[in-house]
């Protein structure tokens, strides 16, 4: 009989918060040396299950059955029982590190508060041993990152941080909460290699908690499909990933951008969900107008520079400068889609603002349709706003929490109210024509009185976007707008992006770091690196035949199944 290899096991599961039940018996076994994923959209349970065996619930949650870690039910700790467990029987990585980093507490020292939590040992050796653990998570330069604060580094290198915070005290299991999720393809790609890397070296298990089965193919040995609290489907990996049989599994699987087509629409969970029955995707869906082609150039970028300066003299002279954009050169004709790709740090935020005269320009020149933006007053500039607009990453920090989400989609039409086009000024018309737009993004007509907080992410966004077409711009710059979305929702709202282009002949400047997404939306894709475009040409040509080494890097790095 083969012996029992199992470190954790979790039996009829269930969290409640007052009389909803947000997870609903759930259970599995984890394996040690071995990864667990456990994947679903956002609100399925994911998260507070994980959080339960670290006892990080609120105070008003109801936890029931037992989690079993060597004989200890963690379900039944009390607070001062659970700081013996965290760290050194189980550490947490957490989604966001920038939130879970004291902004104010340099980062060497928050590990070394981690170690001292569980042992006892000079700050030499503190010293040491963390910086010897720095080195081994792959951090550049660890002695200085040993001695800086945390926004004095990039995103990976502060997830890194994280990761070398839970290995500190070597504990038997590691739970990932989405540690990619914000992350670029290829230091999501490296953050899953030195997983497992670690894992191999100290052989511990893995909680791996994600909504994209693709990162979960590279990392996990089994996995576990969570719905609305419940256990779906769980068994090894190779099976359900390529023998899902779920609807809901099955969606997930296939609302991710493919690599191999660009078809005109992306299946949604929800088209798996409805034709449960069949467990298939209706592909009458696909039938889609094509849009019209036109040639005219609607924006003209050329030798545009974006300089920051890092540093000046006590008179005011530079002393330091950053170029965010250097020397860009390049056209965007109306009614397409250009992608604009690369890590982050590389300039795209930079260049996306600067079209619009968020930011200012060094040097260079941006045209539209001819008509010079640098000449314009900002009084001109006002005028000519509402044809140029921007859907930001972020939906909930660039929504006001305490306008409604009606309001909000209105607020535009009241700003520009003085201009002809928009002189409807009775709030009653701005309702009816924001209500109508609602309906055309997805949006239920009773919600114009709900606030950002009652919405999910998803249809945040949607919100968001409904702010910025409602003034029929010409263009529209969409800022890594589905980069924070489950890729369910990232489905949808690409979708609705692609249906709204065809409908009104809108011109997107789509900027992302994930090309399988921009392969699907783009007619075109321009790579940038360090500040300059260095390769641009139709999806087709650049997956099948990438110039440059940093291109290929960008397509090797998409997590395939």
């Amino acid at each position: 009989m083969e012996k029992d290899n199992s470190i954790l096991e979790v039996n009829d599961l269930s969290v409640a918060f007052g009389d909803r039940t947000v997870v609903d018996n759930v259970s599995y076994t984890l394996h040690r040396g071995r990864t667990l994923g456990i994947v679903g959209e956002s609100g399925s349970g994911k998260s507070v299950s994980s959080m339960a065996l670290m006892g990080l619930l609120p105070k008003k949650a109801t936890v029931s059955g037992t989690a079993m870690l060597n004989g200890t039910n963690l379900l039944s700790l009390t607070e001062d029982e659970f700081r013996a467990i965290r760290g050194r029987r189980i550490g947490m990585i957490f989604q966001e590190p920038m939130t879970s980093l004291n902004p104010v507490q340099k980062c060497g020292a928050q590990v070394v508060e981690m170690l001292r939590q569980h042992e006892d040992v000079s700050d030499k050796e503190a010293r040491e041993r963390i910086i010897e653990l720095f080195r081994e998570v792959l951090l550049p330069r660890p002695e200085k990152i040993f001695d800086s604060y945390p926004h004095e580094l990039s995103g990976g290198q502060k997830q890194r941080v994280m990761i070398a915070m839970a290995l500190i005290n070597h504990p038997d299991i590691i739970i990932a909460d989405e540690p990619t999720t914000a992350l670029d393809v290829t230091v999501q790609k490296t953050i899953l290699e030195l997983l497992k890397s670690l894992q191999e070296k100290y052989g511990m298990s893995i909680l791996f908690i994600t909504h994209d089965l693709g990162v979960i193919a590279q990392i996990a040995d089994d996995i576990l499909v969570m719905y609305r609290g419940k256990v779906v489907e769980q068994g090894p990996a190779d099976a359900i990933l390529h023998n899902p049989q779920e609807p809901y599994t099955k969606g997930l699987l296939a609302c991710r951008p493919p690599l191999d087509s660009r078809p005109e629409r992306l299946p949604t969970v929800e088209d798996y969900l409805s034709n449960e029955e069949l467990g298939m995707w209706n592909e009458e869906l696909t039938d889609i107008p094509s849009p019209i082609k036109t040639h005219s150039t609607l924006i003209e970028v050329r030798d545009l520079d974006v300089t920051y300066t890092l540093k000046k003299s006590i008179f005011g002279k530079p002393l330091q400068t950053l170029k965010g954009v250097d020397g860009i050169s390049f056209d965007i004709m109306e009614g397409e889609t250009l992608g604009l790709v690369g890590e982050s740090g590389c300039g795209k935020t930079t260049l996306g603002r600067a079209l619009l005269r968020l930011i200012d320009h060094s040097s260079g020149s941006i045209s539209y349709r001819g008509r010079s933006l640098d000449k314009l007053s900002d009084g001109e500039m006002r005028t000519l706003r509402p044809k140029l607009q921007i859907i930001f990453q972020d939906p909930y920090s660039s929504l006001n929490p305490r306008i409604t989400i009606g309001d909000a989609i209105a607020e535009p039409l009241a700003v520009h109210s003085s201009l002809s086009r928009y002189s409807r000024n009775s709030r009653l018309s701005r309702r009816d024509t924001v209500i109508e737009l609602m309906e055309q993004v997805g949006l239920q007509p009773d919600w114009y009185n709900r606030y950002p907080h009652e919405l999910s992410g998803g249809q945040r966004q949607r919100v968001c976007i409904a702010r910025a077409l409602i003034l029929q711009p010409e263009l529209v710059v969409c800022d890594e707008s589905v980069s924070a979305l489950d890729v369910s929702v990232q489905a949808q709202v690409l979708n609705l992006l692609n249906d709204l282009k065809r409908r009104y002949h809108y011109t997107y400047l789509f900027i992302t770091h994930d090309l399988s997404v921009v392969k699907f939306l783009s007619d075109r894709i321009m790579v940038m690196q360090q500040g300059r475009i260095v390769e641009s040409g139709t999806p087709d040509e650049l997956f099948a035949n990438p110039h440059t080494e940093y291109t290929r890097t960008l397509i090797s790095a998409i997590p395939r199944l």
